[in-house]
């Protein structure tokens, strides 16, 4: 069992930058991916970057491609999305995820533990 919990979400300027951090508790085997999605009033989830432990290949979503940045700390059990020239368009409620294996790193629908989602609101 794998618990997942989001923080570093808050208000920024057009511009500027964040970063959010997932901490994860349990252990995990073999192989999996872990995955940032967000979720605007109105919208429906989607995808913003993924990893995959052990190969370490990294997915972006076009929207935040040359933007965003995912990285892992083993040591710390911890996920990072680091948010560069953040727009407004990007303000959203922020999820960490994870799955086990591989297959469609894009869907949403195929992750299987999440956590409870920290708010980001880009300003103008």
């Amino acid at each position: 069992q794998v618990q997942l919990v989001e923080s570093g979400g808050g208000l920024v300027q057009a511009g500027g930058s964040l970063k959010l951090s997932c901490v994860v508790s349990g252990r995990t085997f073999g192989i999996y991916r872990m995955g940032w999605f967000r979720q605007s009033p109105g919208k429906e989830r989607e995808f913003v970057a993924a990893i995959t432990s052990t190969v370490g290949a990294t997915y972006y979503a076009d929207s935040v491609k040359g933007r965003f940045t995912i990285s892992g700390d083993d040591a710390k059990n911890t996920m990072y999305l680091q948010m560069n020239g953040l727009k407004p368009d990007d303000t959203a409620v922020y999820y960490c995820a994870r799955k086990n294996g591989l297959g469609d790193y894009y869907d949403h629908n195929t992750y299987d533990q999440w956590g409870q989602g920290t708010q980001v609101t880009v300003s103008s």
